[in-house]
């Protein structure tokens, strides 16, 4: 029986172009019909480590850090959103939405790993975070999450009391960023090569039938 393709991908809950990646990669994987051939693991990356509890006003953070003018932020996001109509996913920059520290969900996201739930889970903090005007850091909004994915929401909460699991999704951040991992979604195969941001459906197609065809 043929090894499945292990794609990795890094990336952030709250990082709008990781859901696009994602999506844009699942429709390629789909209309390829190779989704029995495809293993994805979801890799920790935090924009922003030192992101207070109570977080930050998008559009000032995005200003402080980019640089971005109102414009441009506005631009930006008249993109996405019209990025995500056209993979079913909704984009919704409400006025005062802010940007919140993601180390919680990675910790929870490495817990629904063992029970082959990650990328469900994922979808479903995206989700809440982007298209519901939830806060990802919220211990109830984590709670929700667990629940509608099916996990035992109170055994994966006392996961964030466990200083071994904390450091373990701290350690596992930092090997990826020790591989030159600076931007997300970085998208990784078999661990031999990679392919950064969201790229159209066509070039993942294309990465994807190459490297099933060398297999």
């Amino acid at each position: 029986m043929n090894k499945k393709l292990k794609i990795d991908i890094v990336s952030d809950v709250v990082c709008p172009w990781c859901t696009v990646g994602y999506k844009r990669l699942e429709k390629a994987i789909i209309e390829l019909g190779i989704q029995d051939q495809i293993e994805i693991e979801w890799q920790p990356f935090e924009l922003n480590p030192s992101m207070p509890i109570e977080g930050q006003n998008l559009n000032e953070h995005i200003a402080d850090k980019y640089g971005s003018t109102p414009e441009q932020q506005k631009a930006s996001q008249e993109m996405l959103i019209e990025a995500g109509e056209e993979l079913d996913f909704k984009f919704d920059f409400y006025e005062g939405m802010r940007i919140v520290n993601t180390f919680n969900a990675h910790v929870l996201l490495e817990y629904a790993k063992q029970f082959g739930k990650q990328t469900e889970l994922k979808m479903r903090l995206t989700t809440a975070y982007f298209s519901e005007q939830k806060n990802v850091s919220n211990i109830n909004t984590l709670k929700q999450a667990l629940l509608d994915v099916g996990l035992n929401a109170d055994e994966a909460l006392n996961e964030l009391n466990n200083p071994e699991k904390r450091n373990h999704t701290k350690n596992t951040a930092i090997y990826w960023q020790k591989l030159g991992i600076n931007s997300v979604p970085t998208i990784v195969f078999n661990r031999e090569s990679a392919v950064t941001g969201a790229q159209p459906v066509d070039v993942f197609k294309k990465v994807l039938t190459e490297i099933l065809q060398k297999k």
